[in-house]
């Protein structure tokens, strides 16, 4: 991603014999693919629709005349932006019918995401959660100008908008996330200690230890879709949230109970007879904890279930 992510050069269209066509545009769009995915899944939250997106992409690259395009590199993401917006108006009238909170679907991801400061934010969840607030067209202009750096010229032919239209859409949806921004996150050392001192105590159900890494604000979302039991309504307070930790803390055990690297950013994995039941992203400011997101929902948790298995 982050090497997608930094290119600064532009492609140029090479001119391939007929045979030779269909090699390239694999290639091509190989190369390009984490870039892709990311895009999609930044706008949509979700890995299984960028998926989705990512092979609706395909299908439309794989017929075009690669001697036309000039910027393959721009011609796939404006594809895939495309793809991405139809499919967030979609995702927007089902969540509007939702059970309970709707959270992003959880992701794996590798270290050199979390070393990329700007890019770990923007796929944690709290970052999602913000972009939920904008629309369809504002968070497809944020998420290419301020976590790609596309500019204003590319970013106006993915979403169908003139260069001065894109650059007031991105002024407004740049200070409507500043306003919403999560805090600014601790040391990896720190976040470390936070959350083994939050998963001892999860563990022991010690309630005074859970209150002592819980910043007093703190707010737990839950996200069970209907399908598996979770809170309705998001718990807000150190206490409350403790409590219910503790009422819930009979299935965490050692053996069931593993960290993991979410969304960029400290997670526990909660496991029962070897599948994922639960994923817990961690939010951590100034050492405390203030933000937990408990993703219960089988249809959330299958594609990170796979790729869990896939690096075995």
């Amino acid at each position: 991603m982050r090497n997608e992510r930094s290119e600064c050069t532009e492609d140029t269209a090479r001119q391939p014999a007929d045979g030779d066509r269909a090699d390239l545009a694999t290639e091509t769009f190989l190369a390009h693919r984490n870039l892709l995915f990311t895009v999609a899944y930044e706008m949509l939250g979700s890995a299984a629709d960028a998926e989705d997106v990512l092979q609706e992409t395909w299908l439309r690259w794989a017929g075009v005349d690669l001697g036309t395009v000039r910027e393959q590199r721009a011609y796939l993401v404006r594809i895939t932006t495309r793809q991405a917006l139809s499919r967030l108006r979609t995702l927007g009238r089902r969540k509007e019918s939702y059970v309970g909170p709707w959270l992003p679907e959880p992701l794996l991801t590798a270290p050199d995401v979390a070393e990329d400061v700007e890019l770990a934010d923007s796929v944690s969840m709290a970052m999602l959660l913000v972009m939920e607030t904008l629309t369809p067209t504002e968070r497809a202009v944020f998420v290419l100008r301020e976590v790609f750096d596309l500019g204003y010229d590319e970013i106006a032919e993915a979403v169908d908008k003139s260069p001065a239209a894109v650059r007031q859409v991105a002024h407004r949806a740049r200070a409507h996330v500043a306003a919403r921004r999560p805090r600014e996150i601790v040391s990896p050392a720190e976040t470390r200690d936070a959350l083994d001192a939050f998963q001892r105590a999860t563990q022991t159900g010690d309630l005074q230890k859970l209150l002592d890494i819980l910043a007093p604000d703190v707010v737990f979302l839950g996200d069970g879709g209907g399908i598996k039991q979770a809170v309705l309504r998001p718990v807000v307070g150190a206490e409350k949230v403790a409590r219910l930790l503790t009422a819930a803390g009979g299935r965490t055990t050692a053996a069931s109970l593993r960290s993991a690297q979410v969304n960029a950013y400290p997670a526990l994995v909660l496991r029962l007879d070897g599948a994922i039941d639960t994923v817990l992203a961690v939010r951590i400011d100034e050492g405390l904890i203030t933000g937990l997101y408990a993703v219960r929902n089988p249809e959330k948790l299958s594609h990170m279930q796979r790729e869990t298995l896939l690096r075995r």
